[in-house]
């Protein structure tokens, strides 16, 4: 049990801005054969949707700051990064499991409302779909 909420753990922390790696938690506790894979997939995949959704919060809360002085982001890289999203909108979140540009993409879906529903829908499916390609790799090695 303590394992599981050290992934969650784990899991929430690495999708927020902060490094981590919750793929080497999972893969380290399917390898010590003290957990079952359903269970701990369900857990990663929960604690990972759930720090994203801090993420888009995030987003969602800066958004009204975009045209102070001190927004970290310049108008014109803004426009930009609303532009990409018009694009590709919500289908760019099936990119959130991606190592440098998930947790960012994540907190820009917040910056431009996509609805939290929608994002909660689209976020897990890619978490869980990353999640299921650990364990395969886990038994497929181990």
């Amino acid at each position: 049990m303590l394992a599981l909420a050290g992934l969650f753990l784990a899991a929430f922390l690495s999708a927020t801005l902060l490094p981590g790696s919750s793929e080497a938690a999972l893969a380290a506790l399917l390898a010590s054969d003290r957990t079952v894979v359903v269970p701990a997939v369900a857990v990663a995949t929960l604690g990972n949707t759930l720090g994203s959704c801090v993420n888009w919060a995030l987003g969602r809360f800066f958004a009204h700051w975009r045209h102070h002085p001190r927004f970290p982001i310049p108008e014109a890289q803004f426009a930009r990064y609303e532009a990409w999203y018009a694009r590709w909108g919500v289908w760019s979140l099936l990119l959130s499991w991606a190592p440098i540009i998930g947790d960012p993409l994540t907190a820009i879906a917040g910056v431009f409302r996509t609805p939290l529903w929608l994002f909660t829908a689209v976020v897990a499916v890619a978490k869980l779909a990353r999640y299921l390609v650990v364990v395969g790799l886990v038994k497929l090695v181990w």
